[in-house]
This record gives C-alpha cells, structure tokens and sequence, in this order.
C-alpha cells in the first residue's frame, strides 16, 4: 500500500506586477485630474520669462495686456477709461491684481493700465512670468 505524502503547504505570495499596474494608473490619473483643475482666467499672450513664486490662490483678478494695446480683465475686453469703474468690484474681496502683460505690448499702455487699477483699489501686482 502506497501512502500520499501530505500536500505541501503553499505560503501567500504577492504579486509585484500587477500593484505596479495599478499604482501607475493612479498616479497618471491623480495627474490628469490636477491638471483639469488648474483655472487662469486670462487670454493667451507671449510672456516675458523670469523666476517667480507660484501663486495659491481661489480666484485671482487677472489683468490683460496684448501686443495690439488690448486690455481684458477676466477675459472682458475693457478701455482704459472704464477700467477702475469694471476692476473696482471684483477688488473688492481681495487687493492684489494679476498682471499679464504681453512681452512685446507698449510699455506705457501697461503703466498706464497699472496706474488705473491702482485708483481701482490694486494694491498688490503680481506680474505673470513664463518659467524657464
């Protein structure tokens, strides 16, 4: 009479690959998703490049400037005259002004525009930079 040894006791592996797999497709979705919630107000212009901090904040006042002297405030094209009397209430929550000014737009018309949001209430200006 032949006996059967005993079966042998099999321990628990882990399977490294497919953790892997779902460890990348957190992580590329965690990504896209940070992405999607990134929201600037303002209008494409070429920007002059420099080194600056980045901004944290909920719903920043953004002030446009073209090439062809064109100013928007939150993407609403504005005039310089009516500029203090549209910028006034959305400054009222918070001072500080994003200004994004076109690397090749008229330096006086940028003054002047910076002038006119500063009787607005800006008493902050944040100059928006393209990172190197």
């Amino acid at each position: 009479m032949k006996l059967r040894k005993r079966r042998a006791v099999r321990k628990g592996q882990i399977q490294i690959i497919p953790m892997i797999d779902v460890m990348f497709f957190l992580l590329a979705t965690f990504m896209l998703a940070s992405l999607s919630m990134q929201k600037l107000d303002s209008l494409q212009v070429n920007l002059p490049e420099g080194k600056a901090e980045q901004l944290s904040a909920d719903k920043p006042v953004t002030l446009t400037l073209t090439k062809d002297s064109k100013i928007f405030i939150n993407q609403t094209p504005v005039t310089l005259e009516t500029l203090a009397t549209t910028l006034k209430p959305l400054l009222a929550s918070q001072q500080k002004l994003i200004v994004s000014a076109d690397s090749e737009a008229p330096q006086g018309i940028v003054v002047q525009a910076m002038l006119r949001a500063q009787t607005a209430g800006a008493q902050n200006f944040l100059i928006a930079v393209q990172h190197k």
